[in-house]
Formats: structure tokens, C-alpha cells, sequence
């Protein structure tokens, strides 16, 4: 693991690498993309979207190679076998760090359709980046404070209007929606403040998850329930940067969705949301006891 001023070395240079693959497949990203944008027809994205995810798909393989070679420890990676790429997936996952987007891409890539993340709004303003995501109909969401809701209920709806929105254009072509149930990345001060009942993580926000099944809920093949531990201490972004992440352990199984959630509205039935909150809490229970179990591996 590179260490003091190699670290640092190799930190700048997977920046350098970073600014430079991003600005190079942007290039090639943006004219097609403002082309879409011209002829917003279902019959063209189908013939557009496929490439315009394809230049996403080979960005996101040269910034995993590059990842893979600076990194010392060998990521344990488990359950990705028996995927699809010209299928539509809904992926969970834990969420602890931005490393952890990395983590996902490298463990998923070209293994599934490209990762569709809801995102927070002020990120479309991110230079560069931020108009990749918006050519790449990632969904931006406006969070909203329970003070907010509570004056204005309607914000609720808008949200779930704007995801639905979003999975409607997921149907045209093979994707996979990518939602971290938490909302936010994970924290000890966090946990605290929730009164969280999980060891190692925050409680699970169910609206996301329940908008994107009713949206398309029939078009996934599965949904990919991913647990992301680091037995050495949660990495920053700068950490991957500069090949010091330390382990990486990854988990995936493959869940069927219940025929019943494509169909139930989760803002308008109190007995589905009952019903979907247990559903998903026996799902983060599981993933804290697996999360547990891999971190007492910390001094294995």
C-alpha cells in the first residue's frame, strides 16, 4: 500500500487520470446527448440510449482498471455470478463513502446495465460531471426536511413524480437503478441522532425503493441486494485515490420481487407501506448481521 509521499504521488496522479478520462469521454458524451435532447422521441432514445451508456460503460471501465492496479489488497467480491447485461435490475446498497460508487462500478461493470443513481439536485451543478449525469437521464431528486413536508405535503409527490419520470425512461432500453436505501452515508453521529436499531447502518428510507417498483417494478429481472464492508476502516475517496482503501469486501444475492409491489401505490396505501417497511427491515437486519460478521474479521 503506497505510503507518505508515493501516496501522495499516486493520489494527484488518479486525479490527473480522473479529470482527464473525464473531460475525454464528455467530449463524446455531450453532442449525442444535446442530439437526444433535439429528437426526444421513445423510437430514438432506443437507438441513442444503448450508446450513450456505452461510452458511460467504457469510462467506467478505464477508471476500474485504474483503481484495480493501484490498489494493495485484493477486493473480495461474491455473488455477481449469473447477471445480465441486456436486462434491467434494481440494485440496494449500503452506503458509507463515495468510494462506495466505486466500489459498485467496478464490481458490476459490464456485468449488468450501467448504474442509474438517484441523485441530490444541487449535484446537476458539479462542472463537467454534473451534465454527464443529466445526458445520462440520472434522476435528480430535491430532498426535502420533514418541516417542509409537513407544511407543504405536496413536496412528497413531487419527488416521487420526478423518479417515476425517470424509471419511465429506464423501461426504453435495459438499465439498472441503483438506490442507497439510507439516503445518506453512514456515520456513527448519525446513527445516534436516528436511534437507528442497526449496529452498522442507518435506518432505510422505503419511498425510493417503492417508486421505482411501481414505476417498473414488471421490466426487473431481480433485485440485487449488495453489502459493502471495510474491515480496515471506512476509505474516503482520497484513500482510494491514493491505493490505501485497505480491504474491500463485497456481497450480492439476487432477491425476487414480490408481484404484489409492482402494483401497490406506497403514497396512498397505509397496508402496502406497513407491509413494504417490514419487508425491508428484514432485509437490513440481514445485511447488518452480514456486515457484523465481516467486520469481526478486522483482526483476522
Amino acid at each position: 500500500m503506497p505510503r507518505g509521499r508515493l501516496s501522495w504521488l499516486t493520489g494527484i496522479l488518479s486525479w490527473t487520470w480522473l479529470i482527464a478520462s473525464t473531460l475525454f469521454w464528455c467530449a463524446l458524451l455531450f453532442p449525442l446527448a444535446l442530439l437526444k435532447l433535439v429528437l426526444p422521441f421513445a423510437a430514438f432514445r432506443r437507438r441513442i440510449d444503448p450508446v450513450l451508456n456505452g461510452i458511460a460503460t467504457a469510462w467506467i471501465s478505464g477508471n476500474a482498471g485504474w483503481f484495480a492496479w493501484i490498489q494493495r489488497e485484493p477486493w473480495e467480491v461474491q455473488g455477481n455470478d449469473g447477471l445480465r447485461y441486456a436486462d434491467w435490475y434494481l440494485v440496494n446498497c449500503n452506503h458509507q463513502s463515495w468510494a462506495d460508487i466505486f466500489v459498485l462500478q467496478r464490481s458490476l461493470n459490464r456485468r449488468i446495465p450501467l448504474l442509474k443513481f438517484f441523485l441530490k439536485h444541487q449535484l446537476i451543478y458539479v462542472p463537467v460531471i454534473g451534465l454527464a449525469w443529466w445526458a445520462l437521464d440520472f434522476p435528480f431528486m430535491k430532498r426535502h426536511g420533514k418541516r417542509q413536508l409537513r407544511r407543504n405535503p405536496a413536496l412528497r409527490r413531487q419527488d416521487q413524480e420526478t423518479a417515476r419520470r425517470a424509471c419511465a425512461k429506464f423501461s426504453l432500453v435495459p438499465t439498472s437503478v441503483m438506490v442507497f436505501a439510507e439516503g445518506t452515508r453512514f456515520t456513527e453521529a448519525k446513527r445516534e441522532a436516528q436511534a437507528s436499531p442497526y449496529r452498522h447502518l442507518l435506518k432505510p428510507k422505503a419511498g425510493g425503493l417503492a417508486v421505482a417498483l411501481n414505476a417498473m417494478g414488471t421490466r426487473f429481472r431481480s433485485m440485487i441486494d449488495v453489502t459493502i464492508a471495510y474491515p480496515d476502516g471506512t476509505p474516503s475517496f482520497w484513500d482510494l485515490a491514493c491505493g490505501r482503501a485497505g480491504r474491500v469486501v463485497v456481497r450480492m444475492r439476487q432477491l425476487p420481487v414480490p408481484p404484489s409491489f409492482c402494483e401497490a401505490d406506497y403514497g396512498s396505501d397505509k397496508a402496502f407501506r406497513t407491509e413494504f417497511h417490514h419487508w425491508l427491515a428484514d432485509q437490513w437486519q440481514a445485511k447488518d448481521d452480514e456486515i457484523h460478521a465481516l467486520m469481526s474479521r478486522r483482526d483476522g
